[in-house]
């Protein structure tokens, strides 16, 4: 980086941070990955920044450098994840979309960590606001621009009435799906997934217009 040129001319040049002073990545990543691990395996209440440190194979310091404790080490994973979203599905039909939605939450509900996570953080959200933001946003935020997406796709093809709430949608998809897999502990598989699909696209398309 060039000298400021009205600094005097005995001033040292100012050097780039190395070693200790800088964050390195693949560091970072391996501690967002041992989060997840440990919040898997023991829950919020009983993470700590020692358990997450000696998974990830690092010190203690190292953590800290980054997150003073786990409630913001857990807020920054959980933004992580709210901002990797996917793509609404684009199917050219309003069943098609809902089929791809519907198995979209279902792979992300049967994955070993997030069936382990998800109720763990629903349950400790309630005792922390911030986190409570958070997981809302991280679960809601990227499905609801998917949901969003597919109802208006579906509108302008003429599928679905102007007054179609894309909350509602979402609500229609993502609620057997929870219930099913997280409380009740009994996946969906596919012929029940299509037979959804078809309930959800009937009750969208029941939906009174607006005005």
């Amino acid at each position: 980086m060039a000298t400021d040129p009205l600094a005097p001319a005995t001033a040292p040049a100012r050097r780039a941070p190395a070693g200790a002073a800088v964050l390195r990545e693949d560091v970072t990543a391996a501690i967002r990955e041992a989060v997840l691990a440990e919040l898997a395996a023991v829950g919020f209440a009983r993470m700590s920044i020692e358990g997450v440190a000696r998974r990830a194979g690092v010190g203690k310091t190292a953590v800290y450098r980054r997150w003073k404790s786990k409630l913001p080490l857990v807020l920054d994973l959980i933004g992580a994840f709210a901002a990797d979203g996917l793509p609404a599905p684009s199917t050219g039909s309003l069943h098609g979309d809902v089929r791809a939605l519907l198995e979209v939450f279902a792979n992300l509900l049967r994955h070993p960590v997030a069936s382990a996570v998800i109720p763990d953080l629903l349950v400790e959200a309630a005792r922390h606001p911030e986190l409570a933001d958070a997981v809302r946003g991280a679960l809601l935020e990227g499905r609801r621009r998917m949901a969003e997406a597919v109802v208006a796709a579906a509108q302008e093809r003429g599928e679905l009435p102007a007054g179609v709430d894309p909350a509602a949608a979402l609500d229609l998809v993502a609620g057997p799906l929870y219930w099913r897999q997280t409380v009740i502990g009994q996946p969906l598989d596919g012929p029940e997934l299509d037979l959804l699909a078809r309930q959800v696209v009937a009750g969208l398309k029941a939906a009174p217009a607006a005005g």
